[in-house]
């Protein structure tokens, strides 16, 4: 194999000379010949090359400087910015009219199933911290049948009750409020008692509490209550979903049975309701109730005779 010489490492030493030699007399003044001439060779040689990348880059360049200088650029993004702010808004606009929609379905599936005519409602604002009364006002009022002592449902449960009502608006006081007292029943049984509102109890583990009349009453978590109805149907209507027994409280010696209530409703995060200006027919017992999910479906109602 034929190794590399002195000669070409000579060569490149003759170029950087060169170069060198080109750089400082192209930086003296005036027009020497020699100087010139380095001038014309240098050209002849990198012309192609400068021109072809010049070339390269030439409309990246021009891309640049059009979009920077053309009339109302600025307003035009801004513009887009506009436009994709509104579709945005309307596309939270939508979604919210789907959620809704399905909660006005389950609210009108509810009343169809317990026979109760209602008038549909949006709760607007709510007050319930510093010890103030757990409170909903909703937008329907007297001119829509609105009256006080009228029970108030959401597709779930029970919410709560009218305590006022004026032309346009009412006020609903939830059933978990400390000052709230719902006769309730026992699933597929019959055992009654009251639902107490614990909100306000700082003690309280549970926004309300199942008291049974009987101290030997059976009960266990997973239980299911629901409202047993008042006189006239005010202020509650029979059958509505109360909520489930979460925890069987343990009092030995006491005449009741008392155990913490998960609501049925998500009192939480109120929207669509409903108020029940008509009652059921008849009470619709358990028929309000959904189907318990397959690993409850074992544990069949129970009918207790007394």
């Amino acid at each position: 194999m034929r190794r590399d010489g002195p000669r070409p490492r000579l060569v490149l030493v003759l170029l950087v000379a060169a170069s060198i030699a080109l750089m400082v007399l192209d930086g003296r003044p005036g027009t020497d010949p020699v100087t010139a001439a380095g001038r014309a060779a240098a050209g002849a040689a990198f012309g192609p090359v400068a021109g072809a990348v010049s070339a390269a880059a030439r409309p990246v360049a021009d891309g640049y400087r059009a979009l920077a200088a053309a009339p109302g650029a600025q307003e035009r993004i801004e513009e887009l910015e506009a436009r994709n702010r509104r579709l945005s808004a309307e596309l939270d606009a939508a979604e919210q009219d789907g959620v809704r929609s399905e909660r006005l379905a389950d609210l009108l599936h509810l009343s169809g199933l317990g026979g109760y005519e209602v008038v549909p409602a949006q709760a607007v604002t709510r007050m319930g911290s510093g010890g103030y009364a757990e409170t909903v006002t909703l937008d329907v009022g007297a001119r829509d049948g609105v009256a006080p002592d009228m029970t108030v449902v959401d597709g779930h449960g029970l919410v709560g009750r009218v305590i006022r009502a004026s032309h346009a608006t009412s006020t609903v006081l939830l059933f978990t409020d400390g000052a709230s007292s719902v006769g309730a029943r026992m699933e597929g049984s019959r055992e009654v008692g009251a639902v107490h509102g614990k909100a306000h109890e700082l003690d309280g583990r549970a926004p309300a509490v199942l008291e049974l009349m009987q101290a030997d009453a059976r009960i266990e978590e997973g239980d299911r209550v629901v409202t047993m109805g008042s006189h006239n149907d005010a202020p509650f209507v029979p059958g509505v979903p109360l909520g489930t027994v979460t925890r069987v409280r343990d009092t030995p010696g006491a005449l009741s049975r008392t155990a913490e209530l998960r609501p049925a409703a998500d009192l939480g995060a109120l929207d669509v309701v409903g108020v029940v200006v008509a009652g059921p027919a008849e009470d619709p017992r358990d028929s309000v109730l959904p189907e318990k999910p397959d690993g409850d479906a074992a544990r069949a109602p129970r009918e207790v005779g007394r």
